[in-house]
């Protein structure tokens, strides 16, 4: 297995559990299970005794790898030299297991479902851009960015209206901008944190081979997970393209008065997409919206930034469910912390997070207090405000 020989340096000293001050639990599923073999130390030590045949791969053990969110707390929180390879270390053994071919059930169907029909859905490629019916979107065709909407952006009913609101204020703000539609394959981010490295790398060899036949120089993404896997693993196949996440543009074009936001009052609070933030290094951007939108106060949860809790979706989660939805998973406890600050509103920036969080509000009853909004679909209702 990769990374095999540093699988033994971890000393359980449990600093990867924590918030940077201690003063919580950031682990999702350490939080949620609150057995050290859910942390990342046990993780590893567990994967050691693997490796040298001390235990057998197991219905208990692949639920233990699979829980994992890969949202990167214990490398931003771990003491040792080896803390950036911690969530490859982790995702390296997904790989061991997947080549094993003893995997969760719902590992391989999303992998199945990729496979036959190119997203997660098991829906047609011909429903891709269903989203952009009515809207002044067109199909690329040569212009300046190319917008990739992804798999939850194009098939999920939550992730359609942020591609919807962000793709408004790009045409305007006068962006050139066009879409993929039914051609747009998969990024296959979590197909590789999930542990099928053949699939992602057939995936991201289509994907550069279409960008070039395209002509694409400039990709905006609606998903951070796309952001990550074009910015982090495709240069290593030949991808080399300039790529943002849509807050970073919008910034950008607020602040050259191509954006102007108009009042819109209400308090709210920030939920860091560990894809955008800790994987990204992008905490600003999507404050800067919401401080650029006039009546809003922005209040902080006490786990923001670097030290925000994951919503539970990341590590392909939020298609496999490992961690479940009960009282003590991530999700929930997320929009325990958001409801803890006063705010009315809990703004996104990444669709498995918004859909994410707002089964939580359900679950948690607080439907009527509570409500997730997209920095995009934000901006984009601060403008349209009549």
């Amino acid at each position: 297995m990769k990374y095999a020989d540093i699988a033994h340096r971890c000393f359980r000293c449990g600093y990867c559990k924590f918030t940077s001050d201690y003063e919580n639990f950031n682990c999702p599923s350490y939080r949620k299970y609150r057995f050290d073999t859910f942390a990342p130390g046990g993780r590893m030590w567990l994967i050691r005794a693997w490796l040298t045949g001390e235990i057998e791969n197991s219905e208990r053990f692949q639920e233990i790898l699979y829980s994992c969110a890969t949202c990167g707390s214990c490398v931003e929180h771990c003491a040792f030299t080896f803390r950036e390879d911690l969530v490859n270390i982790f995702i390296a053994a997904r790989e061991e297991m997947v080549n094993s071919g003893r995997i969760p059930p719902a590992v391989r169907d999303y992998f199945k479902a990729i496979s036959i029909h190119g997203n997660p859905y098991n829906l047609p490629a011909a429903e891709r851009a269903a989203w952009a019916e009515n809207l002044p979107v067109e199909s690329y065709n040569g212009q300046e960015y190319l917008f990739y909407v992804g798999c939850v952006g194009s098939y999920d009913e939550r992730g359609r209206k942020m591609a919807q609101a962000v793709s408004r204020l790009l045409s305007k703000a006068g962006v050139s901008f066009g879409i993929l539609g039914e051609q747009e394959p998969c990024d296959g981010n979590e197909v590789r944190v999930l542990g099928e490295a053949g699939l992602f790398q057939f995936l991201a060899e289509i994907n550069i081979a279409l960008f070039r036949e395209r002509g694409v120089k400039k990709i905006i993404t609606l998903d951070p997970h796309a952001f990550n896997a074009f910015t982090k693993d495709y240069p290593e196949f030949g991808g080399d393209i300039e790529v943002r996440h849509y807050s970073q543009v919008l910034v950008d074009l607020i602040e050259s008065g191509k954006l102007k936001p108009k009042a819109f009052a209400a308090k709210a609070t920030f939920h860091d997409a560990c894809y955008l933030g800790r994987h990204g290094g992008e905490y600003k951007a999507p404050r800067k919206i919401l401080r650029a939108i006039p009546g809003i106060e922005l209040v902080e949860m006490d786990q923001n930034r670097e030290n925000a809790l994951c919503c539970g979706g990341g590590g392909g989660n939020f298609f496999t469910d490992i961690l479940g939805g009960d009282a003590d998973s991530p999700n929930r406890i997320r929009v325990r912390q958001a409801r803890e600050t006063g705010a009315e509103l809990l703004i996104v920036s990444c669709p498995q997070c918004a859909k994410m969080l707002e089964d939580a509000i359900k679950a948690e009853g607080l439907e009527n207090c509570l409500t997730v909004m997209d920095a995009g679909e934000l901006l984009d209702a601060s403008i349209h405000e009549d």
